[in-house]
């Protein structure tokens, strides 16, 4: 809607994780650094953590792109609260495999398939999102799917993206064998004031931004205050400050116009019978 008013090629601000997109802010360097160093060893488990919208799923995103001239096979699975035979389950159909089996068949047909990679001189990646949903049976699971090797070399290698609790789950005596496959591991922290200012300005950029709309320092304050350098927060509530901006015709954003969102989003998230204003959502 706004895109066209202020000449963007796209929006700028969208929730899901698009690698074009990606910011490299000093954590997250460091934290591709760290994974890309686990990758290259071929085996185990990388685990990643992080709060709600901090990037997770993102920066593995991107290091998956980095590597697609590796002839990589990637597969996803967001873990809701997962058994372990729902698991195996949820893993063969990531990879595409029929699901109409026992446990016992669709782990062989698991292995067949990465045998199958593998003679393709492809890598196999599984990256499985909220980890901490994750019961310890189903972590033990996965573990097991770590097992399946040819030659001595690992056919699978797992990504673990969890909330900042995953990383207790992991330190619990049961995961002593887990931890132990665990190749790489990274938590990735909130942006500071100064890179929420240069995150801004770099989705906007990438979108072909050329200053309009304006945004003076006491907003990129006001935006990095309310969001706690999350990065989906700040993409939430700057999406709504383009959208106010187009409604109202304004092409410059102060702390006033970052305030007057902020409000209108607390007013729609609030309680029934507190909400004082319109949202959008009305």
């Amino acid at each position: 809607m706004y895109e066209a008013y202020y000449q963007l090629q796209a929006k700028p601000f969208q929730l899901s994780p698009d690698p074009s997109f990606f910011f490299s802010s000093r954590g997250h360097r460091r934290a591709l650094a760290y994974l890309e160093y686990g990758v290259h060893q071929g085996e185990g488990f990388i685990v990643i953590t992080g709060e709600i919208g901090a990037g997770k799923t993102l920066l593995a995103s991107t290091l998956a792109r980095k590597m697609t001239s590796q002839s990589l096979v990637l597969a996803q699975v967001v873990s809701t609260s997962l058994d372990a035979d729902d698991v195996v389950r949820m893993v063969a159909a990531a990879f595409g495999l029929s699901q109409e089996n026992s446990k016992a068949e669709l782990l062989n047909r698991i292995e067949q398939f990465l045998l199958a990679c593998h003679r393709q001189g492809k890598r196999v990646l599984l990256l499985v999102d909220e980890a901490q949903n994750l019961p310890a049976r189903a972590l033990e699971e996965l573990r097991m799917l770590s097992n399946f090797v040819s030659g001595g070399k690992p056919l699978l290698q797992t990504f673990l993206l969890g909330q900042p609790e995953f990383r207790k789950t992991l330190q619990s005596p049961e995961m002593e064998q887990l931890r132990q496959r665990v190749t790489a591991t990274c938590h990735l922290g909130p942006l500071d004031a100064a890179e929420t200012a240069a995150y801004i300005v770099h989705r906007l950029l990438t979108v072909g931004w050329r200053d309009d709309p304006s945004f003076s320092s006491d907003a990129f304050a006001a935006i990095h205050q309310y969001t706690g350098g999350i990065p989906r927060k700040i993409n939430l509530l700057c999406d709504r400050l383009l959208l106010m901006g187009r409604l109202d015709q304004k092409h410059a954003f102060t702390g006033k116009e970052v305030a007057q969102v902020i409000d209108e989003l607390q007013q729609e998230f609030a309680p029934a019978g507190e909400q004082t204003g319109v949202g959008l959502h009305d």
